[in-house]
């Protein structure tokens, strides 16, 4: 009964392994951690932001898996809610850019002016969505 336990759990462990990698892989592939180091002009620190990310996912993993408690976590959860929706955005943005979706889009839909002010509107029509949504949470 017990090697079958063991079996399980190197089989999860194993699995889990793989698709977190496969995950931070695709995030690296988007360009992610490329895009933030060259907006910032810090890309001597990419090997810092490729361990942070990695980092950062091995404890989220941890702290959902035991239900690991933070001190003070819901002083905490504005600062991570507004770090990790950058983060998301920054994701959805370049998995955007790869496919060249706002490309396409302008030249099928004819746009020529006030396409900054287009892109703005998406960005605060999210952030309105999101406020709305966790102001219901609450």
């Amino acid at each position: 009964m017990w090697m079958q336990q063991l079996w399980l759990a190197v089989i999860g462990l194993s699995a889990g392994a793989v698709v977190a990698g496969g995950v931070f892989s695709f995030i690296i592939g988007l360009g992610v951690v490329s895009d933030f180091a060259d907006r910032t002009h810090t890309g001597e620190h990419i090997r810092l932001y490729e361990d942070a990310i990695a980092l950062g996912g091995i404890f989220g993993t941890v702290f959902f898996i035991f239900q690991l408690r933070i001190p003070g976590g819901t002083w905490l959860l504005p600062l991570f809610g507004l770090f990790g929706g950058i983060f998301v955005g920054c994701w959805a943005m370049a998995l955007a850019e790869i496919l060249n979706l706002f490309p396409i889009f302008i030249r099928r839909a004819k746009l020529q002016m006030c396409i900054k002010y287009i892109i703005l509107g998406i960005a605060m029509g999210k952030t309105a969505g999101a406020m709305l949504f966790f102001a219901q949470r609450w």
